[in-house]
């Protein structure tokens, strides 16, 4: 079971198995659903508002709604990626990967 866990989060949430979570929700047609679990439950503080959560879910789906739509838009037409669709699809990961890591830094650690 995968139990890493964000700085100062109570370790009640230790128990979720995320890896199972996430195959039920993906097998339901719910990735984004699951990844959104995931975040809450790791990052959202445990008192957080009902505004707050749901002003955050707003945003994880608007973002992945965006990455998404842009895609399917950038994406050159056929079935093989082109250099062009890998160099596209680098590039996003690697502005994802310096977020994560911005993210898991928190607040005031220099990067």
């Amino acid at each position: 079971m995968s139990q890493r866990r964000a700085k100062g989060r109570p370790s009640t949430i230790v128990d979720v198995d995320f890896e199972r979570l996430t195959r039920d929700l993906v097998d339901a047609g719910k990735l984004i659903e699951a990844g959104w679990v995931g975040y809450r439950l790791k990052v959202l503080p445990r008192d957080a508002s009902r505004v707050q959560i749901e002003e955050t879910r707003k945003g994880f789906f608007a973002g992945a709604h965006h990455v998404f739509q842009s895609l399917l838009t950038v994406l050159e037409p056929g079935l093989e990626p082109t250099e062009s669709d890998l160099r596209r699809l680098d590039l996003i990961n690697a502005e994802l990967e310096r977020f994560a890591a911005e993210v898991l830094r928190g607040p005031g650690e220099p990067s």
